[in-house]
């Protein structure tokens, strides 16, 4: 009986001991987790408060591939991680994005999606910062639908349809938040890698961001972002380069994904990020 009693205490010495082990080793570890830093890195209390009260920016992406992040072979979304890293930096705020961009859609699709889809609503609502990537595809439904006869003249009532429909895209935005900065980008020429034979093409894309301009320069807050020059040119201002092999030319553009010379490669996102966050840099504390 005495021996029972005995390996009884026994066992609960070795089970508080067991416990008190475990407990220090936990105490430790938060102990550590707090005051064990790596080296290199400063944690002051300063640092530590301004981590704790930063604020929030909610970033809505609303438009078409280029929003999407076609051409981006890191599968991130294109430049919007990019610009909400860089808009973090400027304003030292805690940027949460949200993307809304569908590949193929054109200012009628979007403006259709933004009308329709109650999430994209809800995100317009409580945004602070919006991009737009919008009018490409546009001008690709007039290639497309008139490539056989396809002069200067065919983009002019297009362009007249696409004023309206951005017009009823900024008035829904402004209906649904007044405050919201809005950075619409402009679109590029890469249908010269394309479409060589169209020589005009150069003149129809400065008409039409010029018509993207004088809409948005009747709004507040929103403000036209040019990304032409840079992505035209390529990088370093190349206009593209072209290869020979034996008796074929190749035109090829740095800044454009190797797959469809068409949309952004990694750098001709980093381009666009840079752009946009050159305005925001400008113009974020403008009320």
């Amino acid at each position: 009986m005495k021996e029972n009693k005995y390996k009884g205490r026994v066992r609960r010495w070795l089970i508080e001991i067991v416990v008190f082990v475990v407990a220090i080793f936990a105490i430790f570890t938060v102990i550590s987790h707090f005051l064990i830093r790596p080296a290199g890195s400063e944690l002051s209390n300063k640092d530590l408060k301004s981590a704790l009260t930063q604020k929030r920016l909610n970033y809505v992406a609303i438009g078409d591939s280029l929003t999407e992040g076609v051409g981006d072979q890191t599968n991130q979304g294109g430049f919007i991680p990019l610009l909400s890293n860089a808009i973090s930096e400027i304003s030292d705020v805690n940027v949460v994005s949200q993307n809304f961009g569908v590949a193929g859609n054109t200012s009628t699709q979007i403006y259709k999606r933004m009308t329709k889809e109650k999430k994209i609503q809800s995100a317009i609502k409580k945004a602070d910062v919006i991009t737009i990537t919008v009018g490409g595809n546009d001008v690709m439904k007039v290639i497309r639908t008139q490539l056989t006869n396809l002069t200067e003249n065919s983009f002019e009532k297009p362009a007249q349809t696409y004023q309206k429909q951005l017009t009823e895209i900024f008035d829904f935005i402004r209906d649904n938040n007044p405050n919201a900065q809005v950075y619409v980008l402009g679109i590029y020429n890469p249908f010269y890698l394309n479409f060589p034979d169209i020589t005009e093409m150069q003149d129809i894309i400065n008409h039409w961001n010029q018509t993207t301009q004088e809409t948005i320069a009747q709004q507040k807050q929103m403000y036209f972002v040019p990304i032409n020059d840079l992505l035209y040119q390529g990088v370093n201002g190349s206009k593209g380069v072209t290869t020979s092999d034996g008796e074929v030319q190749t035109i090829t553009n740095n800044a454009l994904f190797e797959e469809d010379h068409f949309h952004p490669n990694n750098i001709g996102y980093q381009i666009m990020s840079d752009a946009v966050a050159e305005a925001y840099k400008e113009h974020h504390n403008e009320k």
